[in-house]
């Protein structure tokens, strides 16, 4: 009877610690789930005041970044402070992040006004300090709940591997649930109210565990002699920042690749980046798991197969997408397989890297943060090289060959510190090697049709021109057809008397405008709209704001819209569109034209909305006009109208003012038939032709009294009736990019 009585009483401590990890595991699961809603939702929030170019994309990403690294040093800090109770600082975590959270869309709405003319570097500092407090308290939360869970359980592998996963698959649970509910159903405004929820249920529930914990077992008190790691601290740090740099490269890579085969789609970057997450907590807990009962040589073993496992999962990735696209959307589903299959290989290094480089004692915590932070500057850099410098001068098959050697290098840097026989470390050198240069050799032609592949879902001929660079990927059919990031963009063509592309609608501005002298275009495109407003008799001034470089590459080398480029009328601006507007707030136009993309399509709505419309409006001379594609949605054009006073639906386009819209056909006709591009008259009168062509547009004035569903030009009243029960569209709710490709639009 004694010796089961001694039994149960060594048993109960280790109940009491298994019962307390559970309590924090599923605390730091809801930690990480808001931490992410936070993240996507400022990020779009950011990307209104910032634009969504390349730039303003690393510039968010960085700071929400280092403000996470910063915040585990104060994290790892407070860790070593044995007086202060872990679960009570959790709760006040929660509580303060929440807080923010309640008014960070606000602050982030006046900081746009404030910071509206500011150059890019003052604007970086002000995205820095937004986020800052935020991701220090986010930040703070694993290096803390290590050192106490390691005081309790004395393992940093498990321990580690334990908190990394929870929060990390709470963080990646979070992606998915904006893509399918949260952003879709609730907007920006009730995915942070969710988040502020979940943050109060944390804290309370950490208080609750708290006071119900008081009298747990107390904290392992470490021996000296039983602490020490098996290899130097340093080389564990830079093998972090190593990781860190090549698995958020390859994150990058990933989120190119699924953004393009799915033309765009907003929920590409949740997706990716869930499953991404997903991926990297598997391979955690798995490799916390194995820490607990691995030998250190044996766990270092593991992590180096882990690492070559990795790379040659990476390397398939392309390949596999090019010969297997013919799965249509389910390519799709490969590719996220195979992501998380990568995911999964490179989230295990971080709980081996904390188990070789860091000891069991009253400093795990603090070492635990600057292994984090290593591993989060590494990220960094990797985000800034592969995003700025990478992706603007190599394609995604380059970069795919790039991000498989410098796996392979990260692996013979760890093999290389393996405290372990010569003769195996030549031999897993030599298998590390040799994935990175089976890479080098296999990935560029088992990956030649990736981009027309991955278009056309399935075996395609190769395009006539493809432009890969930081802003996106831009490619040209041989029939002068023009896709965007794997969507239609438009076609090189100006003709009207073959019109392919719709080119009506640019030759219309006079139809609304008698002079229309200064215009601002929003998006270039295929140039053939430029080409046509710039060759305007009225027009005296073009200003085109257009996001992606690329496109003036390929309108160079295309003679029938190349000479807009030289056209004394035009000037080009690389910007954000949104962004040029709100920084250059004297200027005024008399007519602002956007050919907007889908309005399902990733950030398309900060060019839809009613916030946007408002900005345009400032920008409008008196009589001014807008004139923009709304793709037939009926939603954009029931915001437009409900946004202007004057308007009306020409053919999928919609033109409104706050002035009286001065329709003149008469007008119209006559700035048509004097249209001369590059010195060559656009109609000749004496075929008939032609005349028929200008007879069409004249007959059009029968829109304006017809009640007839299909024609061409639709009233505002007439559009607001057939609307009605349409949702506006506003930057809160972001359109119909998140429900588009749930089928609900």
């Amino acid at each position: 009877m004694t010796a089961i009585d001694h039994s149960a009483a060594r048993e109960a401590p280790d109940r009491q610690i298994a019962t307390f990890t559970r309590a924090l595991c599923v605390l730091f699961f809801f930690s990480g789930f808001p931490a992410l809603i936070y993240q996507l939702t400022w990020q779009r929030a950011l990307f209104r005041i910032f634009g969504v170019n390349i730039e303003s994309v690393t510039i968010v990403v960085t700071a929400f970044m280092l403000g996470l690294g910063l915040g585990s040093l104060a994290g790892g800090w407070l860790s070593k402070r044995r007086g202060i109770a872990l679960l009570p600082m959790l709760a006040a975590i929660e509580l303060l992040t929440g807080a923010f959270g309640v008014v960070s869309l606000q602050i982030f709405d006046i900081a746009g006004v404030v910071t509206g003319g500011w150059p890019l570097p003052a604007m970086a500092l002000v995205n820095l300090a937004l986020v800052i407090v935020p991701t220090l308290l986010m930040g703070a939360t694993l290096p803390l709940l290590v050192g106490h869970l390691v005081r309790r359980s004395g393992q940093v592998g498990s321990s580690v591997g334990l908190l990394y996963h929870v929060n990390t698959l709470g963080a990646g649970a979070a992606c998915l649930a904006c893509a399918v509910a949260l952003f879709p159903f609730l907007g920006m405004h009730g995915a942070i109210l969710v988040a502020v929820g979940i943050n109060l249920a944390v804290a309370a529930a950490a208080l609750a565990v708290y006071l119900l914990d008081r009298d747990a077992t107390p904290p392992v008190a470490f021996a000296a002699s039983t602490v020490t790691a098996p290899l130097s601290f340093p080389p564990m740090l830079l093998l972090a920042g190593f990781a860190g740099f090549v698995s958020l490269s390859f994150e990058i890579f990933f989120f190119r690749t699924i953004s393009y085969a799915s033309g765009s789609s907003a929920t590409s970057f949740a997706v990716t980046l869930g499953v991404f997450l997903i991926g990297l907590a598997s391979g955690a807990r798995e490799a916390g798991e194995r820490c607990a009962t691995l030998s250190r040589e044996d766990a270092m073993r593991q992590a180096a197969k882990e690492l070559v496992r990795a790379n040659l999962v990476g390397l398939l990735f392309l390949p596999l997408l090019t010969q297997f696209a013919w799965l249509d959307r389910g390519v799709l589903g490969l590719a996220v397989l195979m992501i998380f299959l990568v995911a999964r290989r490179w989230g295990s290094l971080l709980p081996y890297i904390a188990h070789l480089g860091i000891a069991a004692d009253d400093r795990a915590g603090m070492r635990t943060a600057l292994i984090y932070l290593a591993n989060i500057i590494g990220a960094v850099a990797g985000s800034i090289l592969t995003g700025f410098i990478l992706m603007d001068s190599m394609s995604l098959v380059e970069i795919a060959v790039v991000l498989a050697v410098a796996g392979s290098l990260c692996g013979i840097a760890l093999i290389a510190i393996m405290p372990v026989p010569l003769l195996e470390r030549f031999f897993r050198i030599g298998w590390a090697a040799a994935v990175g240069a089976i890479a080098v050799v296999a990935i560029p032609p088992l990956s030649e049709n990736l981009l027309p592949n991955l278009q056309w879902k399935g075996p395609a001929e190769s395009f006539a021109a493809v432009v890969e660079n930081r802003s996106g990927i831009i490619t040209v059919t041989h029939d002068g057809t023009v896709f965007g990031n794997g969507m239609y963009d438009g076609r090189f063509n100006t003709d009207l008397t073959h019109d392919v592309n719709g080119a009506i609608r640019p030759y219309a501005l006079s139809l609304f405008h008698p002079v229309p002298r200064d215009v601002l275009m929003i998006g270039l495109s295929s140039g053939s709209w430029a080409q046509i407003i710039a060759n305007n008799p009225a027009v005296a001034s073009l200003t085109i704001v257009e996001i992606n470089p690329g496109y003036g590459e390929l309108i160079a080398k295309a003679p029938e819209v190349a000479s807009v480029l030289r056209n004394p009328k035009v000037t080009i601006i690389t910007d954000d569109g949104r962004r040029w507007m709100r920084q250059n707030p004297e200027r005024r136009f008399d007519a602002i034209v956007s050919n907007t993309t889908w309005h399902f399509r990733a950030n398309v709505t900060n060019l839809l909305s009613a916030e946007f419309l408002e900005l345009v409006s400032a920008r409008l001379k008196p009589a001014g006009i807008f004139f923009y594609n709304t793709t037939d949605s009926a939603r954009v054009q029931r915001t437009a109208c409900q946004a202007f006073p004057y308007g009306a639906r020409f053919t999928n386009h919609m033109v409104v003012s706050r002035a009286p819209i001065a329709w003149d056909f008469v007008r119209w006709r006559q700035i048509v038939e004097s249209y001369r591009i590059d010195g060559r008259a656009q109609f000749d009168l004496s075929r008939d032709a032609d005349r028929g062509i200008l007879d069409k547009l004249s007959e059009m004035q029968g829109s304006l009294t017809s009640s007839e569903a299909d024609r061409p030009i639709e009233l505002c009243p007439d559009v607001l009736a057939r609307t009605a029960g349409q949702e506006v569209v506003t930057d809160d709710n972001m359109g119909s990019e998140w429900r588009h490709f749930l089928g609900f639009e």
